[in-house]
């Protein structure tokens, strides 16, 4: 039976905050370190390597991650979650992103039907749609063929989105297997908006609207102002626009759209990638073939994460590790380093992940916890980041933990051999150097170039970023999130700290001010 405790009532916590502290800076030198470096990795699906050898940890720390694991019972309430197990227990709702993806164990029924046929259902027919708007069997009012897909939507429905569609976009290119350029419009600041109808063909453009609720304001907002686009352009907007909603909103029979896909209540926004949300735009974008193998990785993936083995299982690892940092080493942040461009807005992404889904201060029963859960997460692809924030990271007050993402060769297919090494050769040298200058640091007299070291990072690598590769690394960050909220207590799976702030500025537009809120309101000009 699984049992729902704080971290600090568990014994195995207390065992883990008494174990020695790891030197990063001696383990990690010499014949030691390389040896380590191939002792701590871990397999993941679809060809990737998780390593950990500078993080600080040593065979006694990782025993007790491992009796944590099994007090906190993650193994047993991951497989809860997928069974069908109400895990958002402030919605009241189920937690099944893993099924728009596969099935990893029994089947699961709500609102009357089979969730994976349902989600499989979406997929085909979101499929048949962007074939036929390939094929030139779905185009614009004059029979002319759709050349750009414009997603509308904010949080999860665009961070998401948005960076796998970048992440494959160069990928799709080089593979000949690229449909449709893909823009996004999120924020309800007109100039978004403005910017992207400027920079496309309005007449040949094909706008997906995404509101689980069909009441999202801001989502709503920027919808207007592309109608507007397009009736002053002599066009009908609903020869233009598909919406992505959930079968109770007003969007799902509106004859305002070309057709609806559906989601539901048990995706969050943030997890919905996976989703119709996502299927939607990159099957336009690249076709139904490469969204399907994106979700055979990250199924792959899901499959490696509910293995009960800790040590062969990335994401429990990752998340344990983490834990450690946060909550006995005291690190507040993490930052997230992919050497790879195509990665650019990935950080963007799991900032949203991880930070709305563990930014909790209280416990899945609405207590408040007397310890720290979710670290601020940063990041920006290498060797860009390098130039920026790594100054603090190498020799700031603070320890940031770093999570690097690299990938042994590019996507295009296009280098320059300079100084008898190619660029990506230089990529991949400053990742490896990286890691090791901030685990063992440089002594030095002058202390303005001294580097203390014992700076903790871990690696995940591969051979290529792919749809494939892009699907299990989108899950394991999402399931090392999961199982960090599992050790926590905490559910993260809902968002209420998002919804104050849209309630009150509901209440700022309709002038239903006083106080500090006024004097706002007017310096703004509302």
């Amino acid at each position: 039976m699984v049992k729902w405790n704080n971290l600090d009532t568990l014994a195995s916590f207390k065992e883990l905050s008494d174990t020695k502290r790891v030197s990063l800076q001696d383990v990690m030198s010499g014949e030691n370190g390389a040896e380590r470096v191939k002792k701590y990795s871990v397999k993941m699906a679809e060809g990737l390597t998780y390593n950990y050898a500078a993080k600080a940890v040593d065979d006694e720390v990782l025993a007790a991650l491992e009796k944590l694991a099994e007090e906190a019972q993650l193994a047993e309430k991951f497989e809860a979650l997928y069974n069908g197990a109400v895990i958002n227990t402030g919605e009241n709702r189920l937690v099944l992103h893993h099924m728009t993806r596969g099935q990893l164990g029994n089947a699961v029924k709500a609102d009357g039907v089979d969730k994976r046929a349902f989600y499989v259902e979406q997929q085909e027919r979101i499929a048949d749609f962007a074939n036929k708007v390939h094929a030139g069997e779905i185009t614009n009012a004059a029979g002319e063929k759709f050349t750009t897909v414009v997603q509308i939507g904010i949080g999860g429905s665009d961070l998401g989105p948005r960076a796998m569609y970048l992440a494959l976009e160069n990928w799709a290119k080089k593979n000949n297997l690229f449909k449709m350029e893909a823009k996004f419009i999120s924020n309800v600041d007109p100039d978004d908006a403005a910017a992207v109808l400027n920079s496309i063909d309005v007449a040949h453009s094909l706008f997906v609207l995404v509101s689980k609720s069909g009441t999202t304001l801001e989502t709503l907002t920027n919808e207007s102002f592309v109608k507007d686009a397009l009736k002053n352009a002599g066009l009908d907007a609903s020869k233009h626009m598909v919406a992505v909603t959930s079968e109770t909103s007003p969007l799902a029979k509106s004859n305002d759209y070309l057709a609806a896909f559906f989601m539901d209540d048990y995706i969050g926004g943030r997890y919905s990638s996976t989703s119709a949300v996502g299927g939607a735009v990159l099957s336009l974008a690249f076709g139904p073939e490469v969204f399907a193998q994106f979700l055979e990785g990250a199924a792959a993936e899901d499959k490696v994460s509910a293995n009960k083995n800790v040590l062969e299982n990335p994401a429990m690892i990752d998340a344990l590790i983490g834990v450690y940092e946060r909550n006995v080493l005291g690190y507040p942040a993490t930052t997230v380093l992919p050497y790879s461009q195509a990665l650019n807005r990935f950080p963007a992404h799991l900032q949203q992940l991880d930070m709305e889904s563990n930014g909790k201060s209280v416990n899945r029963f609405g207590e408040p916890v007397d310890y720290p859960t979710g670290p601020v997460i940063f990041g920006e692809p290498g060797t860009n980041g390098q130039h920026s924030f790594y100054q603090l990271l190498h020799q700031g007050t603070d320890i940031v933990p770093l999570q690097f993402v690299g990938f042994r060769n590019n996507q295009i297919g296009t280098d320059v051999v300079i100084q008898d090494s190619t660029s990506q050769q230089k990529l991949c040298a400053n990742v490896a150097a990286q890691i090791v200058a901030f685990a063992c640091g440089k002594s030095d007299d002058n202390k303005n170039k001294n580097f203390k070291g014992g700076r903790p990072s871990s690696i995940i690598i591969g051979d290529q970023l792919n749809p494939k590769t892009l699907g299990a690394l989108l899950a394991h960050f999402e399931n090392k999130v999961m199982f960090q909220g599992f050790v926590w207590n905490i559910n993260s799976f809902d968002q209420e700290g998002v919804q104050l702030g849209k309630v009150l500025a509901k209440k700022v537009l309709a002038h239903e001010t006083d106080g500090a809120l006024k004097v706002y309101s007017d310096l703004l000009n509302i």
